[in-house]
């Protein structure tokens, strides 16, 4: 195991500390996914959550380990939407300043939300240029709550982890959505210490590859960002997230930007939620899981948000031609 992984111990302190301040959300048996999928599916509706996605439980626990002189200086996070929108209304519940940077490609629903939260918002041309302006203004002062390089951050996803292992049923294989690779490095941890027999897939989109590549380069390499789930669109996976997905995930699958947004579609018709495709990509997945182990599985499926507008989804369908 490498020394960079963070231990079931950090998240349990991660529960500790965000307990009161984010959702337990529900993990619930879905009837219409074990329909479909033909085996039994329990869901982990974390598009329940407090700001919309998972990303409040790692913001939520940074800002609450911060210093008075780090509040003082006020916080800077970069986003493709979900954590933009979780540092701002997390930051502005606790009292503490934020500037979130995004590139305009970012959903404008994101950009809204940050800033009626109160949160600075800057725009830049694409990823990669909102990370160096994020590196920018932290070097003049203010503090970083980095969406997947930080074990605090890393640990208060991986609460989502410990729900999932305290309230489902018996798990075979769990599905779990990748950017930067926060929320599944945190699930696989908890996973593994308190079901180890259960197998956890990654599951990514064309365009938006970092860990994908990052496992084949054998660590963080720089990727171009094409997909148009933009909440998956890390331009780089960092070394602590692709250790833990090296040696705790049993594969990483790639779906396409149109599988994503059929997935999202079947989760409002079978499941009965809406999800944005960052979540919708892991049903397309569990059919590649399931060709792989075969029909005794019983999955788990993270739904890891739903931050996508009507407008935003149909403008998919029509795009894909998913009619």
């Amino acid at each position: 195991m490498s020394s960079v992984l963070i231990e079931l111990s950090d998240i349990e302190r991660a529960a500790r500390r965000i307990a009161g301040h984010v959702i337990r959300t529900p993990t619930v048996p879905s009837p219409g996914l074990t329909d479909l999928l033909g085996v039994p599916v329990t869901a982990k509706l974390e598009l329940l959550q407090r700001t919309g996605s998972f990303k409040a439980r790692g913001a939520t626990a940074k800002l609450l380990t911060l210093n008075e002189a780090e509040r003082a200086a006020g916080v800077v996070a970069v986003s493709g939407g979900n954590h933009a929108i979780a540092v701002a209304v997390m930051a502005e519940a606790l009292g503490v300043r934020a500037t979130v940077v995004m590139a305009r490609s970012a959903p404008a629903r994101a950009v809204e939300a940050a800033r009626a939260a109160g949160a600075t918002v800057r725009l830049t041309d694409d990823m990669a240029g909102a990370f160096a302006l994020m590196s920018r203004l932290r070097a003049e002062g203010l503090t970083l709550v980095h969406p997947f390089d930080d074990p605090v951050v890393v640990a208060g996803q991986g609460t989502v982890g410990l729900e999932l292992a305290d309230d489902a049923g018996e798990l075979t294989d769990v599905l779990v959505s990748i950017g930067g690779g926060a929320l599944i490095s945190g699930v696989a941890t908890a996973l593994r210490a308190r079901r180890p027999g259960v197998r956890i897939w990654g599951v990514e989109t064309e365009g938006a590859e970092a860990m994908s590549r990052a496992l084949k380069a054998g660590g963080p390499v720089q990727v171009p960002v094409s997909s148009i789930v933009t909440t998956l669109g890390a331009p780089t996976a960092s070394k602590l997230t692709h250790e833990h997905v090296k040696d705790l995930v049993t594969e990483v699958l790639v779906v396409s930007d149109a599988e994503a947004v059929r997935g999202t579609l079947d989760l409002a018709q079978h499941a009965k939620v809406w999800a944005e495709p960052a979540a919708g990509c892991v049903l397309p997945a569990a059919r590649r899981v399931l060709d792989t182990v075969g029909p005794g599985a019983r999955l788990g499926l993270v739904l890891c948000g739903g931050n996508a507008t009507m407008a935003d989804v149909m403008s998919w369908v029509e795009r894909f031609d998913l009619r």
